[in-house]
C-alpha cells in the first residue's frame, strides 16, 4: 500500500520510496559485504545483531531502522551517509 502526503500541491508517496531506498541499500551493504570477504557471521558478530535478522536484512524480508543500517557501516568500516537528491523525470 502506498501512503501519500498531499500538503501545498505536494505529493509524498511514502511506501514507494520507504522500498526503493530500502532495497537499494541494502543491495549497497551485501555488495560491501561481500567485496570485503565478510559472511553475516562476521558481521553478527561485530554487531550484535543475530545472523537470522542479517540473513532477513539481506533477503529483503526486514528493512533495516537507520540505527541497524549505522551498526551495518561500522561493521563495514564505512561511514552511513543520507542524503536528498532531486527527483527523476519521468
Amino acid at each position: 500500500m502506498d501512503y501519500l502526503i498531499q500538503k501545498d500541491g505536494i505529493t509524498i508517496q511514502i511506501e514507494e520510496q520507504r522500498q526503493r531506498v530500502g532495497t537499494d541499500i541494502v543491495a549497497q551493504y551485501v555488495a560491501l559485504r561481500k567485496k570485503l570477504g565478510y559472511t553475516q557471521e562476521d558481521i553478527s558478530k561485530a554487531t550484535g545483531i543475530a545472523r537470522p535478522n542479517i540473513a532477513r536484512i539481506e533477503s529483503g524480508k526486514y528493512t533495516p531502522t537507520l540505527e541497524v543500517l549505522t551498526k551495518l557501516a561500522g561493521a563495514l568500516d564505512m561511514d552511513l551517509e543520507i542524503r536528498f537528491v532531486e527527483k527523476a523525470v519521468s
